[in-house]
């Protein structure tokens, strides 16, 4: 594989440049036709310009390479349900899934994000995985592959939430070259505790002008001013 050619192919596809991605990743199967990670981006790339029998074709290509590959399996269920007309008519995800409920869901931008070659797969409303370990916790898609991790304030809070049995769905809101941003809901909560308590505020106290207290008292219209 041209790695070269493999990253432009990427942030083209990041940067919704589809067409220009979709050469690339031709030019890369022409080199290596077995390329399963280049097939998987050309056929997102026919996916987005509305050329869903080509995506569903190519898809087939990387089962018959790989059966087990969770991306085309994926792919090729949710390309066969799409109408072959127009552009762009890979479902997109319902407004009501990201609605957010106060205590139960939380917006986070990742950090120390991974290879963007992952993120070149992955689309807005896509499920994926929270990981806990001993002192993180790292998101990642179906595959295990890594995508990033929580910050560690919420990290350290869903550690202990999920050690104790809560549940949650993670999905992804959306995705750049530089970040990554998933909602995470509480599906079962077994503490009693809101997972994301509402963030403090901090009140600046303030007076209105007219009480605040004059040492000097102001002279009313009707005062005389002495000669």
């Amino acid at each position: 594989m041209d790695i070269t050619l493999a990253q432009k192919a990427i942030s083209l596809a990041l940067a919704g440049n589809w067409q220009e991605a979709l050469k690339i990743n031709l030019e890369i199967i022409s080199i290596t036709p077995e390329d399963t990670d280049a097939l998987n981006r050309l056929a997102r790339c026919y996916s987005e310009i509305g050329e869903i029998d080509k995506a569903i074709t190519t898809t087939q290509k990387v089962l018959k390479i790989n059966p087990d590959n969770t991306i085309a399996q994926k792919c090729i269920l949710k390309w066969k349900t799409c109408k072959p007309s127009g552009l762009n008519t890979s479902p997109t995800p319902s407004g009501e899934v990201f609605i957010e409920e106060s205590g139960k869901t939380k917006m986070v931008t990742l950090v120390n994000t991974g290879d963007e070659n992952v993120f070149a797969n992955l689309d807005s409303g896509d499920e994926v995985k929270l990981t806990a370990f001993a002192h993180k916790v790292s998101v990642i898609d179906n595959s295990g592959r890594y995508i990033g991790r929580l910050p560690d304030d919420i990290a350290a809070r869903l550690r202990n939430m999920l050690k104790k049995g809560n549940k949650y769905q993670t999905l992804v809101k959306s995705i750049d070259p530089k970040d990554v941003t998933v909602l995470i809901r509480e599906l079962e909560n077994k503490t009693g505790i809101a997972s994301f308590p509402p963030e403090k505020m901090d009140y600046v106290s303030f007076t209105p002008p007219e009480l605040v207290h004059r040492d000097t008292p102001e002279m009313s219209n009707t005062e005389e001013v002495p000669e």
